[in-house]
């Protein structure tokens, strides 16, 4: 057995030297074996990293636009040279493989670039002569200290769609990452450091339900943004509000690709395996539900399968096309949604769960699976799977496809794949769902548009990242001002400078 690494919490700026009380195990998913053990925080741990974080907040607050700016683009260039690094972290402990890995660090590249931008973001309004002599302008500010609670799924471009903007708004940051992947967050940690973030600004601290219920009740956590299934964000946001803070809770997803007649069937196909099964279907953002609009089907199918035949189940850092599933239990659980999905008379057209894979017979595997017949009765419909299983359902018309998907309790992303521009348009407009592709399968936006869903997809009425990121990480000011007498700065013929 190889040796056992500690993991542990990153906190004003180093590593915590004292021992936990409690620790989890973290595996190799493609191996199954443990490779590290994480510390789990304890209440007056939490209430020590949250008091930390308060007072390097009150200096970085008043740190100017211009130097926010300059450590942000230190960080970015960081980043950006060693993303091959925290590939391969997220890797080895999630199971993705290694170019997903690196497609999800450029993706969240994109916010903390984003954040770059934060003096045109911050910019108030300004009214001369509102009234007589009398001015009017608002500022926005920052919230105080920023708790981020962050999935296994992306364990670096979640906690990204939020940390760049909190920090560059003038916060400090206390991210507690999943217990199942913890190790790319303290790579990410001592990045800030070498960039020049002042300690105490962005802190990880590690734990589980313990954790969680600290940072939700602690008089000290200004904001709390989470990301995962829908009972966690609903539990999430009830206990936050509670507790009188502000909540942006991203929950679960079951997310539909409605498929026309008349679109083009290869591009489809690919678009379902891509969506499907990339990242062993770990996303929240994966497409599980295929609604095909006859006659088109069986075409359909038959190219999926096709696809599906030349896919390469193993270990993510060994050019294989889809890794492990994340742990044991969750590997059986997705196995298990399989099971019911034959006993309640769906077609399974491929079965993953005995796949051949490239990797030690241990690991957490599950093959590719497609079912055909699917109806809206069955679990493998209803549920999140969170898992490489893909659902067909036939449908007559646009009309039932469309009513299907807005029936649905999660309202994530949706894909349309068509010709018609026309149905395109009319799609776009009556979905009941968040984030919309046209004939893309997985419409994540871009750093400068918000991420959300709608319904028991999202829990509070911010979504992240882009203009609704930077209003939920600030609150506003309005000043009304009068000066009756001007005042002098006296000489100075030299070049202002920021600073």
């Amino acid at each position: 057995m190889g040796e056992v690494r500690r993991i542990t919490h990153h906190i004003n700026g180093a590593y915590w030297k004292e021992g936990s009380a409690r620790s989890g195990d973290v595996y190799n998913p493609a191996t199954g074996k443990v490779t590290a053990q994480v510390d789990f925080a304890s209440p007056e741990l939490i209430d020590h990293g949250v008091k930390v974080a308060k007072k390097a907040q009150e200096q970085w607050a008043q740190a100017s636009l211009a130097k926010r700016v300059q450590v942000l683009f230190a960080f970015r260039e960081i980043l950006n040279a060693r993303k091959e690094e925290v590939a391969k972290l997220i890797t080895a402990e999630h199971g993705k493989v290694l170019s997903d890995a690196l497609g999800e660090v450029t993706r969240g590249l994109e916010v903390v670039e984003f954040a770059c931008g934060i003096p045109h973001l911050l910019k108030g309004a300004y009214s001369e002569g509102a009234s007589t002599n009398i001015d009017v302008y608002s500022i926005r500010q920052p919230l105080g200290v920023c708790a981020i609670i962050s999935p296994f799924n992306f364990p670096a471009m979640v906690p990204m769609w939020f940390f760049p903007i909190a920090i560059a708004a003038g916060n400090a940051v206390i991210i507690k990452p999943s217990e199942k992947d913890p190790s790319t967050i303290n790579l990410i940690a001592e990045f800030w450091k070498e960039a020049g973030l002042p300690d105490g600004v962005f802190n990880v601290i590690h734990g589980d339900k313990v954790a969680v219920d600290s940072l939700l009740s602690h008089p000290d956590v200004a904001s709390i943004s989470f990301v995962g299934s829908t009972p966690i964000a609903r539990y999430i946001y009830e206990n936050g509000t509670k507790n009188g803070k502000r909540v942006q809770a991203l929950g679960g997803a079951k997310n539909h690709m409605l498929v026309l007649p008349d679109a083009d069937l290869d591009l489809a196909a690919d678009a379902a395996v891509n969506a499907g099964f990339g990242s062993a279907g770990e996303r929240c953002m994966a497409i599980s539900a295929l609604v095909v609009v006859e006659p088109v089907a069986d075409e359909l199918i038959k190219k999926i399968s096709e696809r599906m035949t030349n896919l390469k189940t193993g270990d993510g850092s060994a050019g294989s096309d889809m890794g492990p599933l994340v742990t044991a239990v969750h590997r059986d659980k997705v196995a298990s949604y399989i099971d019911a999905g034959v006993s309640a008379g769906a077609k399974l057209v491929v079965d993953g769960r005995n796949p051949k894979v490239n990797g030690a017979a241990e690991g957490f595997w599950l093959g590719p699976t497609l079912f055909d017949q699917v109806t809206p009765e069955m679990s493998i419909y209803k549920d999140e799977i969170f898992g490489p299983v893909l659902s067909v359902i036939r449908v007559s018309t646009y009309d039932q496809g469309l009513e299907l998907i807005n029936k649905h309790q999660y309202g994530n992303g949706t894909a349309i794949f068509t010709n018609d521009g026309g149905a395109a348009r009319r799609f776009q407009n009556e979905v009941q769902v968040g984030m919309i592709g046209i004939n893309v399968p997985i419409p994540v936006p871009t750093a400068y548009y918000s991420f959300g869903g709608w319904k028991n997809s999202l829990f509070g009425d911010t979504h992240a990242h882009g203009s609704e990121g930077v209003h939920f990480f600030t609150r506003g000011k309005v000043v009304t001002s009068r000066w009756l007498d001007p005042s002098h700065g006296g000489i100075n013929l030299g070049f202002p400078q920021n600073g």
